[in-house]
């Protein structure tokens, strides 16, 4: 059988993650660090102090010209003309279906120029999906920027004040989905965002390829009072989960729609975009399945693609995600489920090798910090 692992791609730290004893795994057409210390440890890491993840696996799309705002107003649910130079927005694409090409982050980095930060496995589906919406627009260059780009998610309360040392700028003070490009550990034009998948608060900084080291040593030597730790992918599955954040290829994909994902604050029908006459129609017409958030109550962890039953042992619906929660020291998942079954409160059973094991569905984020 050929050898793939000849495909796979290596980001620039690479050789750092396999210095420190990392357990690396093939993630999204790359080799990724999955942990160091161990799962738990990471996690509480970066609820408690501050922890790095290398996720320059990323994808960085700019699209430049005096029709950059309205091809993404054009693709994507949100407002985007919300935005200001400076800040950063959440949304998602839609496909021609009413599913969810992928989610992605915005940045408006001037009147005319806009960064889209896109998940790894998607970057070529999502730039052969601009491109050839592009088509229908004059004044526009798209330029893929992801192997060039360099991502480091700095996480957990004590970010900000490992960082401080670094930068000139305020990092206390930026607010939530906000970013500054500016020097940073003597790297010139980084980008520094406050955002992050972790629900601990935090920054990523995108620098290009060549500062990455730099940039990691730079932030770890800064960091080092804190206790500053490397973090692998399986910690930030476990943070994101408890936050009940939606992970692409689980929670959503080409078949789910964003209002079935709960995604329905990303989803502005004060504009037209690709389906969103269909999607207005879905949301008026009520929906026929919904993610929930849910808690085990019998033993047992959720895994992706269990069946959910309810009391008569009937499939109502599938999970997406589970684990078991590092900080809560339970069993969470989240899944979608019938509509009518859907109500908080609502008792279901997951399906753990032919048997049913009871949960409850509960409102998320399942870990609310009162101080983020």
């Amino acid at each position: 059988m050929e050898n793939q692992s000849v495909n796979i791609k290596k980001t620039v730290l690479n050789a750092i993650h396999h210095a420190l004893g990392a357990k690396m795994t093939p993630f999204a057409g790359y080799e990724m660090p999955v942990q160091y210390a161990g799962v738990n440890i990471e996690h509480q890491t970066v609820r408690d102090a501050v922890g790095v993840f290398d996720v320059s696996h990323m994808g960085e799309i700019l699209i430049q010209g005096k029709d950059a705002l309205a091809l993404i107003q054009k693709i994507s649910s949100n407002d985007a003309s919300k935005l200001f130079p400076g800040k950063v927005q959440y949304s998602c694409m839609p496909n021609k279906t009413g599913g969810i090409i992928d989610d992605l982050l915005i940045y408006m980095m001037s009147e005319k120029d806009y960064l889209l930060v896109v998940n790894a496995s998607n970057i070529q589906k999502d730039l052969d999906w601009i491109n050839n919406i592009a088509l229908d627009y004059l004044d526009l260059t798209i330029t893929n920027l992801s192997d060039i780009i360099s991502l480091l998610a700095v996480q957990g309360p004590l970010a900000a004040k490992s960082l401080q040392k670094l930068t000139s700028i305020n990092l206390a003070e930026m607010k939530y989905y906000t970013f500054e490009i500016g020097e940073f550990a003597g790297i010139p034009n980084a980008i520094v965002s406050a955002t992050g998948y972790t629900g601990a608060g935090g920054f990523e900084i995108y620098v290009q390829n060549k500062y990455a080291e730099l940039l990691w040593n730079a932030i770890f030597e800064a960091g080092k009072e804190y206790n500053i730790e490397p973090i692998g992918l399986a910690a930030r599955d476990t943070l994101r989960l408890e936050m009940g954040y939606c992970l692409y290829g689980n929670d959503i994909n080409d078949t789910t729609s964003p209002l079935e994902a709960g995604l329905e604050w990303i989803t502005k029908f004060t504009k037209e975009f690709i389906q969103s006459d269909s999607l207005k129609i879905q949301k008026e017409n009520g929906l026929t399945k919904k993610l929930v958030g849910f808690e085990m109550i019998g033993k047992g962890i959720p895994r992706h693609d269990y069946e959910i039953w309810d009391e008569k042992n009937q499939i109502i619906g599938t999970v997406t995600s589970g684990t078991m929660s590092p900080t809560l020291k339970k069993s969470i998942g989240m899944g979608y489920v019938a509509s009518e079954k859907s109500n908080v409160g609502s008792e279901i059973f997951i399906n753990i090798r032919n048997k049913p094991v009871k949960a409850i569905i509960v409102q998320t984020p399942f870990y609310s910090n009162l101080n983020f």
